[in-house]
């Protein structure tokens, strides 16, 4: 079994964030960047399911040389080998673009992904990769099991939860449930060092979309108390102050 795992670098959810250039550009000076923590489940059971000698786990990434340093996690977390398409990722049908034109050749039984990437929330490259591929394409996971060619696959519904099967290769986002994250441990940390990194470069593709500027949200106001005999002034003041009314 042959499985591509697309990793994204974020953000640490922690990092106070700021942006440069009228607001038109992340500012990633002192930025703590990490394994988008959806991708890193989407890893987490594609190493699962490769223990034992059963398969081989890819990691890929679109970005510069900044994010190696991400991707020799992912290798220390336990995939196999890693690839760095290089590039700027201008936009989720840049970045599944990249992927697909890596992955069309290669035979990958499936492609997993986080559910979404915590610094844009697109939740749009699996089901992209899946169309530029012609594969079925499965959104928001939350259980993997794969066994004879075929992979059993439960999804969130309302009501309830939908339980799909589908035959090898194809992509699927994954959300919590699907597997917990692991941890590396120090021989992980000392084999990824020799682990295979290869670095592709980028194919040409039509922007599609542009960012024209980025916005922190509004610092919180004061709060204000209201006497509970006062309720008609705190109707007032939800209707005209708060607009929630």
């Amino acid at each position: 079994m042959k499985i591509l795992v697309c990793i994204s670098h974020v953000p640490d959810t922690t990092t106070k964030i700021s942006f440069t250039n009228n607001n038109t550009e992340f500012n990633s000076a002192g930025v703590q960047f990490i394994i988008n923590p959806y991708d890193e489940i989407a890893l987490a059971r594609a190493i699962e399911l490769c223990e034992g000698g059963k398969g081989t786990v890819t990691v890929i990434n679109v970005g510069d040389g900044t994010t190696e340093p991400t991707l020799r996690k992912a290798l220390a977390i336990g995939a196999d080998n890693a690839v760095r398409v290089n590039a700027d990722p201008k936009d989720a049908f840049f970045v599944a673009s990249q992927i697909a034109n890596y992955a069309k050749d290669k035979d990958f039984d499936m492609i997993l992904c986080g559910r979404e990437s915590i610094d844009y929330n697109g939740a749009q490259v699996a089901s992209m990769v899946g169309e530029l591929l012609n594969l079925p394409s499965i959104s928001i996971i939350k259980k993997l099991d794969f066994a004879d060619n075929n992979a059993t696959i439960e999804r969130e519904i309302e009501g309830g939860k939908e339980v799909l099967t589908v035959q090898s290769k194809f992509v699927a986002s994954c959300a919590e449930g699907v597997a917990e994250p692991k941890i590396p441990n120090m021989r992980g940390i000392m084999s990824a060092r020799t682990k295979p990194l290869e670095v592709v470069e980028a194919i040409e593709v039509q922007t599609k979309s542009t960012i024209t500027g980025f916005e922190t949200p509004s610092p919180r106001g004061n709060v204000k108390l209201i006497s509970p005999e006062e309720t008609s002034n705190l109707v007032n003041l939800l209707h005209t102050e708060a607009k929630v009314i």
